[in-house]
């Protein structure tokens, strides 16, 4: 409907839900919407309310890819950094994502849902690197996705030839998490973004980082980089709650507050020098 809002935003309980709307072009994503679905990201990234995201599309449709239909007439330099720019704040963003995929996810659509960390579908969704059906190559991030998640030779299969699989063999291709009901995939996102959001949020983000610069580190690399992380961990309030949590067999309620001593200021009570820094 005219006036409606291309991205819908939800915050409940620590889990922002970004929908994209625009359900009469099964939620292909113009000019307009990549700008708003970037900002949201640029939000999202800084805003310590937000735990987890939630990828979604309106109308029972994931994303048909860019609406390539949509006037306009900028140079696609320009066109493509709208595409880079959504990849890369997806992919570095410091809390978990995860796509809740219905119907059609193509082209650069199904690259979004690949950028989150974790993918859930219904049995009925469609899959397609459906690029070169449309005299293009793979965008958003896809020639590097695809080669990671499944293998050279099948990422050159699924965009030399732009097959559509369904939900299941994308699922034994590793390229979707779960395969869940249609009529239960609202609730299973829901407990699942909320299982996320309950965790050690700079725990998870540093493992979020770590994971994604691992491919290309050496082990020497990949082990400074944890050794790095484990110490920013162990400056937090969550490591020692989390061992309490065990010991007195009850739920950790991590916050990712950063827990220093500060030093001794002279002619102050030590007391008063030692609270945990909340930052």
């Amino acid at each position: 409907m005219p006036g409606e809002p291309v991205l819908l935003t939800d915050d409940t309980a620590g889990v922002r839900t970004l929908t994209l709307n625009r359900p009469r072009r099964k939620n292909a994503i113009d000019h307009e919407l990549w700008l708003t679905l970037a900002d949201a990201l640029r939000h999202s990234a800084t805003d310590r309310s937000v735990r987890a995201v939630v990828i979604t599309g309106a109308g029972g449709a994931f994303c048909s890819g860019a609406d390539i239909s949509a006037p306009d007439n900028s140079h696609p330099v320009y066109r493509m950094r709208e595409l880079t720019d959504v990849a890369l704040l997806l992919h570095e963003l410091p809390v978990p994502t995860v796509a809740k995929v219905r119907g059609v996810a193509v082209g650069a659509g199904w690259n979004l849902a690949l950028g989150c960390d974790l993918v859930v579908a219904s049995p009925q969704a469609r899959f397609s690197q459906i690029f070169a059906q449309r005299g293009l190559s793979l965008d958003l991030g896809g020639s590097w996705l695809l080669p990671k998640l499944v293998g050279l030779q099948q990422a050159k299969r699924l965009a030399l030839l732009a097959e559509t699989i369904d939900a299941a063999h994308a699922r034994e291709l590793g390229l979707v998490t779960w395969v869940v009901p249609d009529d239960e995939i609202d609730t299973y996102v829901s407990d699942l973004a909320a299982r996320l959001a309950s965790g050690p949020p700079i725990a998870l983000a540093q493992t979020k980082a770590l994971l994604n610069a691992g491919a290309g580190r050496t082990l020497r690399e990949a082990l400074a980089g944890e050794a790095a992380a484990q110490g920013l961990n162990f400056a937090t309030a969550d490591a020692p709650e989390a061992f309490a949590a065990f010991a007195e067999k009850r739920e950790a309620q991590f916050t990712g507050r950063w827990t220093v001593h500060r030093p001794t200021m002279r002619g102050r009570d030590d007391s008063e020098n030692t609270r945990g820094a909340d930052v």
